[in-house]
């Protein structure tokens, strides 16, 4: 057998084994996650899948679970996916939207009544992006409609007129707020690296059903932020955190989020067509991926983040990272044709075989501590603990194989 027949034979193995997987999340979030009592999902299932009752219900959880039920109706037409994807859609616009201030809540309380009303752009930019790939799978115009309104808001209400970039969080009528934080581990800054990512990622998605001038030139602007900004070139990695001005704030290195930026800046660059930012980036994707071998492990798995200031590595290898890092150095791969990228990514699918699905209960663990063992305290499904980055990741290679 020559080269070309392994490699294509890896690929085949690959793809399969991915098809399988991705019917195995999905299969997880429809048998286990639904609400019959109080509609749409629950809002906190343990490790060792216990109902947590009486939790909260997260706008990310909804709008990533109906991201990817979308995504996978639109993949392979499944009926079933179609129905999940049609009850997160209808709680969200039921409990979730602010009707009277725009945008969506941070959380409601399990019966579906607004709890945490605070406006992070983050949670918008992922309901834009779950709204635009829902209206892709239905052709329902009100969703395109309520991701195009949430788009000119966070236009009007986040975007930096002056400076650039979207400010991190608002109150619930959009006024200023003390506590700008995605989570107690973050930063309180004004801009950051994830949110700025993830609504590019959003503007992406619905320049594919909306192909509008004016979103475009965001999308372009946001892509020139992390050309000017967020991409450290002397290091390789992505900086997390600035003020309003762009001073930068923190020399804190995720890898997870270094190797995700590869190929959603690419993908962006691509969707509208800028062939100078198309190569700039492609460029990029590789001098980033390189910066991030420095988190992979003996074992395939990458590592959760580094602080250079005191040296000190967080040995912790979470689902999502592994996940990113699944696609991103296929990815370079492809860009580069340096079969070193390919068995990177072959090589973290076979940690996660390994370390992070959870074979006897279903789905994937949150990952596991420095000693190898599964964090068990963490949530199965949760705020933050959804079906996004597993899924994607599957469909995401699977359509790369072809």
């Amino acid at each position: 057998m020559n080269k070309a027949d392994t490699v294509q034979q890896q690929l085949d193995i690959y793809k399969s084994e991915l098809n399988t997987e991705l019917g195995n999340i999905l299969d997880y979030w429809i048998n286990n996650t639904k609400d019959t009592a109080c509609g749409g999902f629950y809002g906190k299932i343990d490790n060792d899948n216990r109902v947590i009752e009486g939790s909260p219900k997260g706008s990310v959880l909804n709008a990533r679970i109906l991201w990817s039920f979308s995504a996978a109706f639109n993949l392979l037409g499944k009926k079933e996916y179609l129905e999940i994807a049609n009850r997160a859609y209808q709680y969200i616009t039921d409990h979730i939207i602010d009707e009277e201030y725009e945008g969506v809540y941070w959380t409601v309380d399990y019966e579906g009544n607004k709890l945490d009303t605070k406006k992070q752009v983050y949670a918008s930019a992922f309901t834009i992006y779950a709204f635009s790939e829902y209206y892709k799978a239905t052709g329902i115009e009100a969703a395109l409609n309520e991701a195009v309104a949430l788009f000119w808001l966070l236009v009007d209400k986040s975007f930096d007129q002056h400076k650039t970039g979207y400010l991190e969080a608002f109150a619930r009528d959009w006024q200023p707020a003390n506590d700008l934080r995605l989570s107690a581990k973050d930063a309180n800054e004004k801009k950051t690296m994830n949110t700025h990512l993830h609504v590019l990622e959003a503007y992406t998605n619905l320049y594919r059903v909306w192909p509008d001038e004016t979103l475009k030139t965001h999308i372009v602007i946001l892509l020139n932020n992390f050309m000017d900004h967020f991409i450290n070139p002397e290091s390789g990695h992505l900086n997390l955190f600035f003020d309003e001005d762009w001073n930068k704030r923190s020399t804190l290195v995720s890898y997870g989020h270094d190797i995700e930026a590869t190929w959603l800046l690419l993908e962006s660059a691509e969707v509208v067509k800028d062939i100078q930012l198309i190569k700039r980036l492609r460029k990029s994707a590789v001098e980033i991926s390189e910066a991030t071998i420095e988190g992979m492990d003996i074992d395939g798995g990458l590592w959760y983040e580094y602080e250079p200031d005191d040296d000190h590595l967080v040995r912790e290898k979470h689902w999502w990272v592994q996940a990113e890092a699944m696609v991103g150095f296929f990815n370079t791969w492809q860009i580069t044709g340096d079969e070193k990228y390919l068995d990177l990514s072959v090589r973290n699918w076979g940690f996660v075989k390994s370390k992070i699905l959870d074979k006897k209960n279903g789905e994937w663990f949150w990952g596991v501590n420095e000693n190898g063992q599964v964090m068990s305290a963490e949530d199965k499904a949760g705020v933050w603990k959804c079906p996004y980055h597993n899924s994607r990741a599957c469909m995401e290679i699977i359509k790369r194989i072809g």
